[in-house]
């Protein structure tokens, strides 16, 4: 009986532990067609898992409120570091970033997978 009662408390916990995961974990498909992976809790790394630059960690973000994210994004084609903020709506990312002082800007929409 309590062989049984432990394993369903542990199935339990492993199950709400995937409900509090923030929404912004998971894979995307960048705007450039490229499938992207966000993960990590408290700073979100964001590594890109297929297309020519596979395997490179672009980025990291930290939540700033109900779906709102702040931090740096980098251009793998030319190594460009924009800083700016994304926020998620559904399953929509929507990213905006800038370098040199607001001078060159760029924004990106990503969709999850």
């Amino acid at each position: 009986m309590f062989r049984k009662m432990s394993l369903a408390l542990a199935a339990t916990l492993i199950m709400a532990g995937a409900a509090w995961a923030d929404p912004i974990e998971g894979s995307w498909k960048t705007q450039s067609g490229e499938t992207a992976t966000i993960g990590g809790g408290g700073s979100f790394s964001i590594t890109l898992k297929t297309g020519k630059y596979a395997g490179k960690t672009i980025g990291s973000l930290k939540a700033t409120g109900d779906n709102k994210y702040a931090g740096n994004v980098t251009d793998p084609a030319n190594d460009k570091t924009y800083s700016g903020k994304a926020t998620l709506t559904g399953t929509t990312l929507k990213m905006s970033g800038c370098v040199l002082g607001g001078l060159i800007c760029k924004s990106q929409t990503w969709h999850k997978l």
